[in-house]
């Protein structure tokens, strides 16, 4: 009779074995939705713009395209930024960074409500914008990665990515409404809104989100000193320091600080307070201090995963679906507009929550599928499954467990993005489009969430410079796809252009899987030894 441990099923913790995270779980679960916030705020930056372009071609006495050209630029810079933040938060911290790039991008939004009539002025603080918030999502990767193992990584992924997600559904409804609202004169309200956004992130940053860099805190064990501190524990310690005598304090911060030597805490900084075996195969260079190291981030450090082989597939397959979803989102207004169904503005932006419920019910799905093929991946290998304190990457078949299922997903949605590029041609019911819109958008949102996961499963030791490597391949993919979208469109017409896309999108993803799947943890393992 097989036993719990060879059926793959949660093992027991070893006696005295560390522990991944000391975060408690309601912790861990106030950071799941604060993190799915603050990626709300980068996805809302983006989507709330959408409804607007008719609008801003009438406002700046400009074309759709050179309209279309600010988003490229936008999307350009989501790609680069994070090239630079994202290494940054792997030495320096992720409290520290994800301050700074909320600073950045509230400011660029309160610069928004002030642009006037100025093309340029809308593309330069649009381009900050994108600066501000574009790294939000690697780095939120990398959090989730310093406190939950990889069997776990789902079920938090899931909700946090489900929130984040309301940004295509609230943005567009947003932006529609307030235009709607100002009776088409008035878009600067949608600026003013993400400048109230991106403030209360920056507070909420500041106030409570703790460090978790596994280099700065370990598994949360060593304190963290400092600018990595929250606000709220600083200004508990200064209070103190203002009530307790002088030499009671001496002696609170020399025990403090024998604490800190004791041989128990000693023994957790040289772990790096990781239970995670894979973490066991790398040397730590540095222990935990409670204190990050400022190194100036070297963007390059992102752009030499992509010349990996398995690298390169994982990156394609969590480009290539967000690639698809973006070119949707844009062709919305045109699709639902004056050009073809004719709904007001309101309207158009009220058509995009069919997708957006689309994503944040992708979001839930594959949190719980994530966790559920890990578990029969690992049944099927005859491994075992350690919540408590990870598994070791170097001997379990990660690239399997993240794509299983994606070729039936991929089957699939040929047919479902060539129904809608036919259905909008021809008019059919709105209720058709709308979908397919909801399916497309699941279906993009497994297998991004899916494959961007794997990614930093791939890369524990630097999980923000791995997802700001996925920010440069699916932004610099969707730029592109972007700016030859209107005239393709115009050439090829709604149902050939996507059903030339959906061919494109299938076709290359089915065959990368299929190469990941076979030689994917081969290169993985190679490239650890070498």
């Amino acid at each position: 009779m097989a036993t719990a441990t060879q059926k793959g099923l949660v093992s027991s913790a070893p006696t005295g074995s560390t522990p991944y995270s000391s975060m408690s779980r309601g912790r861990k679960r106030y950071l799941t939705y604060l993190l799915g916030y603050l990626c709300l705020v980068s996805s809302l930056s983006a989507t709330i713009y959408f409804p607007l372009i008719p609008l801003l071609v009438t406002h700046y006495n400009t074309s759709v395209q050179a309209v279309n050209l600010t988003i490229t630029l936008y999307v350009v810079f989501q790609g680069v930024a994070p090239s630079f933040w994202s290494p940054a938060s792997d030495s320096l911290g992720r409290r520290p960074v994800f301050l700074g790039t909320f600073a950045v991008f509230a400011a660029a939004s309160a610069g928004l409500c002030f642009s006037g009539r100025s093309l340029a002025a809308l593309a330069v603080l649009r381009a900050l914008q994108s600066v501000g918030g574009s790294a939000v999502l690697s780095i939120s990767y990398g959090v989730v990665s310093d406190i939950v193992t990889h069997a776990e990584r789902g079920s938090m992924l899931g909700p946090m990515m489900a929130s984040a997600n309301l940004g295509p559904c609230m943005g567009p409804v947003l932006g529609g409404s307030v235009t709607y609202a100002a009776g088409g004169q008035d878009f600067q309200w949608c600026f003013r809104a993400l400048a109230i956004v991106g403030g209360s992130a920056l507070l909420l940053v500041g106030w409570t989100l703790p460090e978790t860099n596994r280099g700065i805190v370990g598994n949360g064990s060593v304190p963290a000193q400092g600018i990595w501190r929250t606000w709220w524990a600083s200004l508990r310690t200064f209070r103190q320091s203002l009530w307790t005598p002088k030499q009671e304090s001496k002696t609170t911060e020399s025990r403090s600080q024998n604490a800190t030597d004791a041989p128990g805490a000693d023994d957790a900084e040289k772990s790096g307070g990781a239970g995670d075996a894979s973490v066991s195969t790398e040397t730590q260079v540095h222990s935990p201090t409670g204190r990050g190291r400022l190194v100036v981030p070297n963007p390059f450090s992102s752009l030499r995963l992509i010349f990996y082989w398995d690298t390169s597939l994982v990156l394609f397959l969590a480009a290539s679906p967000y690639c698809l979803w973006y070119l949707i989102q844009t062709s919305i207004p045109i699709i639902y507009g004056t050009s073809g169904y004719d709904f007001s503005d309101i309207y158009v932006g009220l058509t995009y929550l069919a997708g957006g419920f689309g994503v944040i019910a992708g979001g839930f799905i594959n949190g719980r599928l994530m966790d559920w093929n890990y578990r029969v991946v690992a049944r099927q290998a005859g491994l075992p499954v350690n919540k408590h304190s990870g598994e070791d990457m170097s001997k379990f078949p990660i690239e399997m467990a993240r794509s299983r299922g994606s070729v039936a997903i991929l089957g699939v949605s040929v047919c479902a993005v060539i129904a809608f590029g036919w259905t909008v041609k021809y008019k059919i019911h709105p209720a058709v489009p709308l979908t397919l819109q909801f399916y497309i958008g699941a279906k993009c949102t497994v297998l991004h969430q899916a494959y961007s996961a794997l990614l930093v499963d791939m890369f524990p030791q630097k999980p923000s410079t791995a997802g700001a490597s996925n920010n440069i391949i699916r932004c610099a993919l969707s730029a592109a796809a972007v700016a030859v979208l209107q005239p393709l469109v115009d050439a090829l017409g709604p149902g050939w252009f996507f059903t030339m896309t959906a061919l494109l999108d299938a076709g290359l993803s089915i065959i990368a899987v299929w190469v990941l799947r076979r030689w994917g943890m081969q290169w993985r393992s190679g490239r650890q030894q070498s």
